[in-house]
């Protein structure tokens, strides 16, 4: 029985053989009837081999992948370099708005900086017209750098001469700016004080030019720790002068220092005071005599 399974087996080889160069359509039903005369291993065997036969022929008769087609190459190709301009597009609007809004971002910078150097400049101007007001108030309310005092309602109470007191040195000095041709004098060196006693004292100013000029007298004290105590009853330096074209006049300084004076410790030794004035210009252009 054996003998005869082996040579029953040998055609159904040749048949796996034209199973396998066939067109597969009968598959393994071609081993007819022989089929019976085997033993069951070796049918397993040949069912086995007839399955791997049908996948090899299915995979043979696969259709190709599309990427491998020249027309799906191409459609391929060809949505890849859409993509590509859209994404150059994309970017190209992307770098636009970045450039507009760093364009706009400067502009009002810009527009931030010019506000605030006007303002700074209209604030400078203004503050440079103030100044010399300003600051004259605020020395005479203060004392501040040598400045002297203004008598308002306390005058009564200063005019009182302190008794036993030393007597205190008033020396007198006066300038004036270059672009002022006036000539202003003391008409006295000096004047000799006690602590509440009132003294009168003149400049002599002359007009040096052809035309009307219009100029105002700055003013301090040395040393600065006697600015408060000088006090001023009346001056010339309170507003401005006009003087005409070759006018000589002489300005009167009406002044008391504060008896307070002598009880500041750092005034002790402190016996001669200097009052300084200095005129400069106010009018911008000379101005027509009228």
């Amino acid at each position: 029985g054996v003998s005869n399974a082996a040579a029953s087996a040998r055609p159904h080889k040749n048949t796996s053989a034209a199973i396998r160069a066939g067109p597969y359509e009968n598959d393994c039903t071609q081993l007819g009837p022989s089929a019976r005369r085997i033993s069951s291993a070796t049918h397993t065997m040949l069912m086995m081999r007839c399955a791997a036969l049908r996948h090899h022929a299915a995979l043979s008769t696969r259709r190709p992948l599309a990427c491998n087609s020249s027309a799906m190459a191409t459609r391929y190709a060809n949505h890849a370099r859409r993509r590509r301009i859209e994404q150059m597009r994309a970017f190209a609007s992307a770098r636009e708005r970045a450039r507009a809004a760093a364009a706009e971002e400067l502009k009002q910078k810009n527009q931030r900086m010019l506000l605030y150097g006007s303002a700074l400049a209209i604030s400078t101007l203004a503050l440079c017209y103030a100044s010399v007001p300003l600051y004259k108030v605020f020395c005479q309310a203060t004392g501040f750098g040598g400045t002297t005092r203004r008598a308002e309602k306390e005058t009564a109470e200063l005019l009182k001469p302190a008794e036993n007191s030393r007597v205190i040195r008033v020396t007198f000095d006066g300038t004036v700016t270059d672009s002022l041709p006036w000539s202003f004098v003391p008409a006295q060196r000096d004047v000799r004080v006690v602590p509440g006693e009132s003294a009168l004292a003149f400049y002599v100013t002359t007009n040096n030019s052809d035309k009307a000029i219009t100029g105002v007298a700055t003013y301090n004290v040395a040393p600065p720790q006697a600015g408060p105590y000088f006090v001023k009853i009346q001056c010339f330096c309170f507003d401005e002068q006009r003087l005409q074209a070759g006018e000589e006049v002489d300005m009167p300084v009406l002044f008391v220092i504060d008896p307070k004076f002598l009880e500041d410790p750092s005034l002790k030794r402190v016996s001669n005071i200097t009052l300084s004035y200095n005129f400069f210009r106010t009018d911008d252009e000379d101005e027509e005599e009228e």
